[in-house]
């Protein structure tokens, strides 16, 4: 059974205030943007993940679709799957690419053995693999808030614009970039900001996390500053970074950067 994880990008991105958990509380629109990954599962003999492309760090244990099958296994005593990865979403660069992959996985095996397992149940599953990854159940436009893992619908459609990325190949660590962030509640919301005109959005919606990278990170502030050059309606930083996109009424040309239609 085949499928293909898409990432997604931060409309906005506000850090809010300091939990006691030790976590913050943020809001954020999420936004599905069709860069995807392609993802496999067969029933096999023996477990086993495979994947190409795109190489992934760490160990496969701890990839989040190995730990998605292994939270469904324990519960519906599933048989032994091959899962085969083709990673072209970069990690760790605000696109939520592995957490895609394991909410797809969880999407997946719920149709492949049939567990009849309801939205919300999937969602609740995809929890226990990180804050985002409820978010790619349903994948549509989210307002995201709590710690990232309270959802509601948005009414934002960027249909018919596109989607200039790029991304510097600069891998930023949670405690960067919040080594410079002071949690604040906005004066204007995120979910109003995106009710608003596209062309209204340049100085209104804002990710907190720009204010800590770019001091540290002047090439991630310049690729933003030549969207806006190249015609950009609004640019950004995505999560924490340090992937730049610029939102397009036409394709921007001669550039180093990557172009989807939304």
């Amino acid at each position: 059974m085949l499928s293909f994880p898409n990432a997604k990008i931060n409309l906005g991105l506000n850090i809010l205030a300091k939990r006691e958990d030790g976590y913050h509380d943020l809001e954020s629109c999420f936004y599905p943007i069709p860069w995807r990954d392609s993802l496999e599962i067969i029933e096999s003999a023996e477990f086993g993940f495979h994947s190409y492309g795109l190489e992934i760090p760490g160990d496969w244990e701890h990839n989040l679709c190995v730990k998605a099958y292994q939270l469904l296994e324990v519960d519906f005593d599933l048989p032994p799957i091959e899962i085969h990865l083709l990673k072209a979403i970069p990690m760790g660069a605000g696109l939520g690419g592995g957490s895609a992959d394991g909410s797809f996985v969880l999407k997946l095996l719920n149709d492949l053995f049939e567990l009849q397992l309801s939205t919300a149940k999937l969602e609740e599953y995809a929890l226990k693999l990180g804050s985002d990854c409820p978010f790619f159940i349903q994948n549509k436009p989210t307002l995201a808030s709590g710690r990232g893992e309270i959802f509601h619908a948005c009414n934002v459609n960027l249909s018919g614009l596109f989607l200039a990325m790029y991304n510097p190949d600069l891998h930023i660590s949670t405690k960067e970039a919040f080594s410079g962030i002071h949690p604040t509640a906005p004066e204007v919301s995120i979910s109003d900001i995106v009710q608003l005109p596209i062309n209204e959005w340049k100085d209104l919606l804002v990710n907190d996390f720009e204010t800590s990278i770019f001091p540290n990170h002047p090439e991630v502030e310049k690729i933003k500053e030549e969207m806006y050059q190249k015609g950009a309606i609004y640019s950004s930083m995505t999560g924490t970074g340090s992937t730049v996109y610029g939102i397009f009424e036409t394709p921007p040309k001669n550039t180093p950067w990557k172009v989807l239609e939304l």
